[in-house]
């Protein structure tokens, strides 16, 4: 068995030398992570950037495409032939149809190449012609990067942060009731430890619907086919010394098989391949959600970049030590909900909640930025009067009703700490303010040839990501 280890790392780490080299003189592969917690928008980001990199009449600020460089861009197969392939064709449907309507949001790991046919700036790239680079784009869920964090966690450590976090928080009162009749001590009983999993689950559900970032296990949300699995049966316990054989010990070992068998694979297998990284942030829905969800964002995003092995690549570091990410974009999505007049305040106030994880990765070299952007643009601006003073709003049509609304969710502080410090605090609610948020559907589109689908700052992300490459 040990010597079977060795030889599978020795054909693993020869396969990566080789593509590696590969890449690095032929065919230039940028790998990029898309990745943010449910409901900030990945499938519409990822759906939005593939087609204005098809059809760039609409990125200005991508200098390749401005400069006329980028001569062609085509899908073509994925390297990664196990991994299930981004339904791209199908969500553009949805979200450019006669009906249009969002597609559906991610469940699980997948990919998609992007082939770019570039002409290389200056007297070289005149002698050589253009070149092929691929992007290959890795969707995943944020609920599984944050898993990452378990695995510098025992079960008694992870057990005691999780119920110190979920004490007074409404959403876990059925299993707060479910652990105070539950005798964890005892012989272990497969319908008690399911049920006691299953009132688990529920809080990490409803946790999330009152907009909560902290939902690990990520799995127990997406389970995929791991879906009443073993290593899915385990909730957090009051911490003791459990014998052999209770349900204790049994939830002990289930989490560090879960940590051996769903977290690491992930880790080695996807995640350390990255090399360039989008982190979006439903900044406007944690500041919908109270002071405490802005709280428990700020703390999920410093984790969820504690993740990352932020740095410059260099050759051969690539090629003996795997990939580095070198640049990570925290992007503020639904910059459409708000008027371009507090667009510099949703930036602002994302600059400063992911200020402790910035800070940690440009302290490692990585090149790090923030922004607030909308993939796909799903209003239009207007100004309106109300009460004898002049609103600025946008209009949209309401996914709720389909009727065509006018939406104004109410005034970002120019200071962002009038926002985190409360949310620092444990305050329950904003004292001064009341925020709100509007769901949006898509709207109808007519687009000329050469234009991908309307958004905002989507060109400048993708420079920012990209632009060094091309």
């Amino acid at each position: 068995m040990i010597i079977g280890d060795i030889a599978d790392g020795l054909t693993r780490g020869v396969e990566t030398t080789v593509n590696t080299v590969s890449e690095a003189f032929f065919e230039p592969v940028i790998r990029l992570g898309v990745t943010g917690l449910s409901r900030a928008g990945k499938t519409v980001f990822i759906t939005s950037l593939v087609a204005n990199l098809i059809a760039r009449g609409r990125m200005p600020a991508l200098r390749a495409a401005a400069d006329g460089r980028i001569k062609t861009a085509w899908l073509q197969p994925q390297p990664d032939d196990t991994v299930p392939r981004f339904d791209y064709e199908a969500h553009l449907a949805a979200m450019t149809g006669a009906t249009p309507f969002w597609p559906e949001g991610t469940s699980g790991i997948s990919e998609l190449r992007l082939s770019l046919r570039v002409q290389p700036r200056g007297l070289w790239g005149g002698m050589t012609g253009p070149k092929t680079i691929h992007l290959d784009i890795v969707d995943y869920p944020g609920e599984w990067l944050l898993d990452l964090g378990l695995l510098d966690k025992d079960y008694a450590t992870w057990s005691r942060e999780t119920l110190a976090r979920i004490e007074n928080r409404d959403e876990a009162r059925v299993y707060r009731e479910a652990l105070e009749t539950a005798n964890p001590g005892a012989k272990l009983d497969e319908v008690e430890a399911k049920s006691l999993a299953g009132a688990f689950t529920a809080y990490l559900v409803a946790a999330r619907e009152s907009g909560f970032s902290d939902c690990t296990p990520g799995r127990f949300l997406l389970p995929g086919d791991l879906k009443g699995s073993p290593v899915l049966t385990f909730a957090p316990l009051p911490e003791q010394n459990f014998a052999r054989g209770t349900m204790g010990r049994e939830f002990s070992r289930r989490f560090e098989a879960y940590k051996r068998e769903v977290v690491k694979p992930f880790f080695r297998d996807h995640f350390a391949r990255i090399g360039r990284q989008v982190v979006l942030v439903d900044v406007l829905g944690a500041i919908h959600s109270g002071p405490r969800a802005v709280e428990d964002l700020r703390q999920a995003m410093s984790d969820i970049l504690g993740a990352f092995r932020p740095g410059k690549n260099a050759f051969l570091s690539q090629v003996f030590l795997g990939q580095r990410v070198e640049k990570i974009l925290f992007a503020a999505t639904k910059a459409d909900h708000l008027h371009h007049s507090q667009h510099a305040q949703l930036t602002a106030i994302t600059n400063a909640l992911l200020r402790d994880a910035r800070s940690r990765a440009d302290f490692a070299g990585a090149e790090t930025a923030a922004m607030s952007m909308a993939a796909l643009r799903a209003t239009t601006e207007d100004r309106i009067e109300k009460d004898g003073r002049a609103l600025d709003v946008v209009r949209g049509t309401l996914e709720s009703s389909g009727k065509r609304a006018a939406f104004y969710p109410g005034r970002l502080p120019d200071d962002p700490s009038r926002l985190l410090n409360p949310a620092r605090q444990g305050a329950e609610a904003w004292l001064d303010a009341d925020y709100e948020v509007m769901r949006f559907a898509p709207q109808p589109l007519e687009l000329r040839p050469g234009d991908g689908p309307p958004h905002i700052r989507l060109d400048r992300a993708a420079e920012f990501l990209i632009g060094d490459r091309l």
